[in-house]
Parts: structure tokens; sequence; C-alpha cells
């Protein structure tokens, strides 16, 4: 596939990152030189010097013969402008990236697609949408839904009391004998793995597990976590990912809200009707200590600067709170801020990164998943009649060795995937795979 990525900041390099491990020819394209010059330090990837919105350097970048056209620069108009033209140029899908919800709302959103873009991707929404699903299930770290929630990844960290700890996999499976969840990775030491049955849990272990509705309860219990039932959440920071996520929260919860700019706390009291809005300093202990933190269910900080975040969860795990959640958006924090036992992390262009990654697959992919804090993937693929996944049971088919079926979900129904799982058309397949998988697997869903 030949893509060309407009923007070569954290996203569009990440984009790159991920897309030079494929067999794909890729071109970024951006005025800022010393951006590109990084780019062509770490990947054998080509660049162009110029401006996505020019008419000429969409042809020297062969605009024509592109099957991706994706517009990810810091500036929504550019990426707008870009995508019109280079639709208008020749290139068969085009993505923009957005900074405005309104342009998302259906009637809007129609406008863009009668002018050629293909999909907008909005990268608060995705984010906010990320918060929303963690208190969803506060005995995890992070979790996914795929195929309308009838199959989840689970991200849960093992405690020293969860009952698996010094257990194989097989050991495991068997506590549950409803087999209706199953460990398809572990983070260790900053290491994946792609777990097989004599493979043994440890304390710290990051385990990463599919299960449908009915597993939850168990994966919770076996791992230690407690459930949480969220009543009140404090959030730190009036941002687009704060005012989404408590805009989502706010009919069922109560929620406070603290920004720092006085002026903005009056802008806001209008879109958020039922959030209590305080004007003051999110690293203050003191005033967070006088409105209610130890009170407080689940806490947010969602400020535009990431080393704020983690120093005001950090004091929010001091008063007691049980779940904390920080915006991360300096790549390079994710891991300390994990290692300071912050609950979860989001970075708001990684999951915007690995949005828009699902549009390069050969293979019908319906969702994808980058997993911060882990270099796999965990990807919803849609089988066809003649996919090689349908040729035999998953035994048979010698699915690769450094990537696994999850779950599979078949009509209204979803079951846990094991090695006599035969794979049938139209069947939604969630699969976890590390970065040298990728390129396999998606020979088995063409």
């Amino acid at each position: 596939m030949r893509i060309i990525i407009a923007g070569a900041g954290e996203v569009g390099t990440h984009l790159a990152k991920m897309l030079s491990k494929e067999n794909h020819d890729i071109v970024v394209i951006d005025s800022d030189e010393e951006k590109l010059r990084v780019i062509d330090s770490h990947f054998d990837i080509l660049t162009i010097h110029g401006s996505a919105t020019s008419i000429s350097t969409l042809k020297d970048a062969r605009i024509k013969k592109t099957d991706l056209f994706i517009s990810v620069t810091t500036n929504e108009e550019v990426n707008i402008i870009a995508a019109i033209l280079g639709k208008r140029l020749g290139a068969k899908k085009t993505i923009a990236r957005i900074d405005s919800y309104e342009y998302l709302i259906p009637a809007n959103k129609t406008h863009f697609i009668e002018l050629g873009i293909d999909s907008l991707i909005y990268p608060q929404k995705l984010a906010s949408r990320e918060i929303v699903s963690l208190l969803n299930q506060t005995g995890t770290t992070e979790i996914f839904d795929f195929a309308d929630g009838r199959l989840s990844l689970f991200v849960i960290k093992l405690e020293k009391n969860a009952p698996i700890i010094n257990k194989t996999l097989m050991e495991a499976a068997q506590m549950d004998e409803e087999r209706a969840y199953r460990a398809v990775a572990i983070t260790r030491d900053n290491q994946t793995i792609i777990p097989r049955g004599q493979d043994i849990f440890k304390e710290h272990d990051i385990v990463y597990v599919i299960t449908d509705k009915s597993g939850i309860k168990n994966i919770v219990k076996f791992s230690g976590q407690h459930s949480l039932d969220i009543n009140n959440i404090m959030i730190i920071g009036a941002s687009r990912i704060g005012l989404r996520t408590a805009k989502d929260l706010e009919k069922n919860i109560t929620i406070k809200l603290i920004e720092i700019n006085k002026n903005k706390c009056y802008e806001i009291a209008d879109f958020l009707t039922n959030t209590m809005i305080i004007n003051g300093d999110g690293r203050d202990s003191e005033l967070l200590e006088e409105e209610g933190i130890k009170k407080m269910d689940a806490f947010i900080a969602a400020t535009g600067n990431s080393e704020t975040n983690i120093f005001s969860c950090l004091i929010a795990k001091k008063f007691g709170v049980k779940k904390t959640i920080a915006e991360v958006e300096n790549i390079d924090y994710i891991d300390t801020a994990e290692s300071m036992g912050i609950d979860a992390i989001i970075n708001k262009k990684l999951i915007a990164a690995s949005h828009i990654f699902r549009f390069t697959m050969d293979a019908e992919v319906s969702s994808l998943v980058c997993l911060i804090g882990s270099n796999a993937e965990v990807l919803e693929f849609v089988a066809h009649s003649d996919s090689k996944i349908t040729k035999g049971t998953l035994k048979e088919i010698k699915f690769p060795k450094d990537a696994i079926v999850g779950g599979v979900v078949r009509g209204k129904s979803a079951f846990i995937a094991i090695g006599d799982t035969r794979v049938k058309p139209n069947d939604k397949v969630v699969v976890f795979a590390l970065p040298s998988a990728i390129h396999k697997i998606g020979d088995y869903f063409n």
C-alpha cells in the first residue's frame, strides 16, 4: 500500500514507526526540516519538505498513486484542506485529524464526506471515551471493547494477593470452570510475551485478558483486584479531554472539576450543567483536601501539562483515592508514570495513531488498539469465506506463534478461542499480536 502522512509530529511519527514495520511505501510530508531529519535517522521512509496544502508538493509525493492519505498536522484547517486536495488529486482514501467535536455530529460529518474526506479523527473524543471505559470497569488498568462490547480486553496488574500468582496458565484456567476468559499476553520487565500453557504468572505482571461479559467477575477475583463503585469523581483541568469526560459522565455521577484559569471556569459553566466547577490549582494539596479528595472514588488529571497530571495523581493516591487516571502526552514519561503507581495512563496521540493504523491493513480490520506500555496490538478482523483462517481449527492452520486468537464473535454470541476453535465466514476475530506477527496474520484474513 502507498501511504502519505502529512505531519511529522508525535501522531505522524508514531504512525510512521508502526507502518515502517510493514511492507508499505510510505512518504512523510512536513514543513519542519528538523522533524523530518528525526524520521530520516530512525526509519527507512521517504520524507518531503513542504506544505501538505501545496498542490506541487502533493504531486511530488505522487498523490495520484496513493492508496491512503493521512493528514495529522497540529493545524485542523491544514488537515481538512490537505485531505480535500489529496482526494481531488487522486488519493483513494483520505483521513483528517480534527479538533472540533461539532464536525463529528452526523449532519455535519456528511459535509466532509461530500468534500472527499473519508474519515475524521478527533483524538480528544477517543481519549475521553477510553477514560469512561476505564471507570466502568474499575478493577482494571485498562479495558477495550470489541464487537459492541461482546468481547473485551482487560489489562490487569497482578497484586501479591492474586490467587493465580505462581500458577501456570493451565492451572489458572482450571480455576475457572466456565472458561470465559483467556490470558493472551503478559508484560514483565518491559517485555511482552505471548504465553503458553506452562508459563507462570508472577507478582506485578501486567496481564492482557480477553473475556466475554460472563468472565468479568472472575477476572477481577483471580487478579487480586477489587471492584469499586464510582459515584464521586474529581477532574483536574478543563482541557477538551477533561470537558468531554465530564460531559459524558455528569448525568450519572457527581463530578467536581478544578481549573486554574478563572476566565475558563466562566466559559465552561454553560457547557457543564451538572458539574461543580472550582477555580484553583490541582497541585495544591490543601485545596484538594478542602474539596473532599478523600471522599473521591476516582481522580482524573487532564490538564495540558504531563508533569502536572502525574504530580496531581500522586497527591490523590496519597489521600487514598483508589482509581487515578493521568493524561500523559509526553511519550517519554509513560513508563515512569506507570511505575509510580498511577492506575491508568491516557495518551491521545497514541490512541489516534492506533485508530488510524487499522485503515492500512489489507485484511478487513473493524477495530485496532495500540496498547500503551506495550509494543503489541490488538486487532478485530472480519473473516471471509475464502480466508485462510476458516480452513481448519486454530491448531490445524498453524497460526503464528507471536500472535494469539483471544475470542470470536459470531452473530450475537461471543466465545473464548481454544486450539479446537474453528473460525467461520463473517466471524469477528479478536487477535493479540506482537509487531513481528502483524504482516503474517493479515494473510490469514485476506
